[in-house]
């Protein structure tokens, strides 16, 4: 579907957007859950990935198709691999095809899974026969996505030792590392993480008193409100829930970032509120985004809205994931008159007027450009925010429902001018 987004005002005193829980999240506890059927989950993400995820748990086939769900894949990939006597093919999408997973193939044979390639060496689909994992020692790649990392963590306690986990060089997405061993000592498994080593030990089964888990909504899609109040007046003020100022997800950095572009975040019963403090002061924003990537998109349409500068780095993970995020951004930023230039790990855009040129300038003709979307719900949901600044068309636009399903519903919300 193709949405045209008419240049747009938000409206005063816009209702609460009730954003639900976090996919990261979600889909960490919802594997949890099916090595622990005890345990009780609360505000489970309304994502496609989290629905894949739901429906893959429970499925009896023997063929799992995940589409696009890249987090599902990694996930189901080692909770598959640990279900003795149990053998099932795992598919996707055309593009999912083409992602990486030998890091965390041969980790898992290391630990003495029975995983192959179906057709293309590195890449899904895969054929798995589920056994007993006999290794509890295994090292891998620490520049490498932080799901891989994740997945065995998760399947950790049920190994009958445990397991020792070494990674070797820098690590990547800290905050997504701790997000997982916080979790899993919520349901009381013993962790430890230091220097470069994870160690998490064997849990049979959890304590009868376990109480539910509750998950935050998630920050990932708070990013795109924003960004829509950076680039709104002074004044400009949205409420978001529910969310905790202690979060355990690396996109609440967020609330630091944006106070950048004059935007105070405020912490309060359960939520929080964004205003639009002061006009941004800044000619060039610089961030390091390796514990936080998936707000990459969001920043760099944000500095290209407000007419400034910026220069991202940690973003070599962004090659992998739904598209070439770097590559899709540069292409449609251009579409639109900016100057951005790309390495494996860094994007610079340059500053620029084109919002200050007046009516006459092509940013405001017709029902403007066409943003193409590449199969990337993120691509979608960073570019929305510049209908506060000019008439645009969102190509593919409920590729949304990947992670946020009601998005274009409480856009309009606050104010969106929305038709297909």
């Amino acid at each position: 579907m193709l949405l045209a987004l008419h240049k747009s005002t938000i409206v005063e005193n816009p209702p609460k957007i009730v954003i639900t829980g976090s996919k990261s999240e979600t889909n960490r506890l919802l594997l949890l859950q099916a090595l622990y059927p005890e345990l009780k989950i609360h505000n489970i993400s309304n994502s496609d990935d989290s629905e894949v995820m739901q429906k893959a748990l429970k499925s009896a086939s023997n063929l799992i198709d995940i589409s696009h769900a890249g987090t599902a894949m990694r996930f189901l990939t080692a909770f598959f691999a640990t279900q003795e006597g149990r053998g099932i093919t795992i598919t996707g999408s055309d593009r999912m095809k083409e992602r990486p997973i030998q890091v965390l193939v041969e980790a898992l044979n290391a630990l003495g899974a029975d995983i192959s390639y179906v057709e293309t060496e590195g890449c899904p689909p895969l054929k798995i026969n589920g056994k007993l994992l006999s290794k509890e020692k295994v090292s891998l790649k620490a520049n490498v996505s932080s799901q891989y990392i994740s997945a065995l963590l998760l399947i950790a306690p049920k190994l009958k030792s445990g397991l020792e986990l070494t990674l070797e060089g820098e690590i990547t997405s800290v905050p997504y590392i701790n997000m997982t061993l916080d979790l899993l000592n919520q349901i009381g498994v013993k962790t430890h993480f230091e220097n470069n080593k994870i160690k998490i030990s064997p849990l049979e089964r959890l304590s009868p008193d376990q109480p539910p888990l509750t998950v935050e909504s998630d920050w990932s899609s708070a990013s795109y409100f924003y960004s829509i109040v950076a680039l709104s007046p002074v004044g400009t003020e949205i409420t978001l829930s529910s969310y905790k100022k202690n979060s355990l997800q690396g996109d609440s950095i967020l609330s630091k970032i944006y106070t950048d572009f004059g935007v105070e975040t405020t912490f309060g019963n359960h939520a929080i509120t964004l205003l639009k403090k002061e006009e941004c002061q800044l000619k060039k924003m610089d961030c390091e985004l390796k514990n936080a990537p998936d707000i990459a998109q969001t920043i760099a349409v944000t500095c290209f809205g407000l007419g400034i500068g910026c220069y991202l780095t940690g973003l070599h993970t962004l090659k992998i994931k739904e598209t070439d995020r770097l590559v899709a951004l540069k292409t449609e930023l251009e579409k639109l008159g900016a100057k951005v230039t790309i390495t494996e790990n860094n994007l610079t855009l340059q500053p620029n007027q084109l919002f200050d040129l007046g009516s006459k300038s092509h940013v405001n003709q017709g029902l403007g450009e066409i943003i193409g979307t590449y199969h990337d719900h993120r691509m979608a949901m960073a570019f929305a925010p510049l209908g506060l600044k000019m008439n645009l068309q969102i190509e593919d636009a409920m590729v949304v429902s990947k992670s946020y399903p009601t998005f274009w519903k409480d856009l309009k919300t606050v104010g969106f001018k929305i038709t297909k």
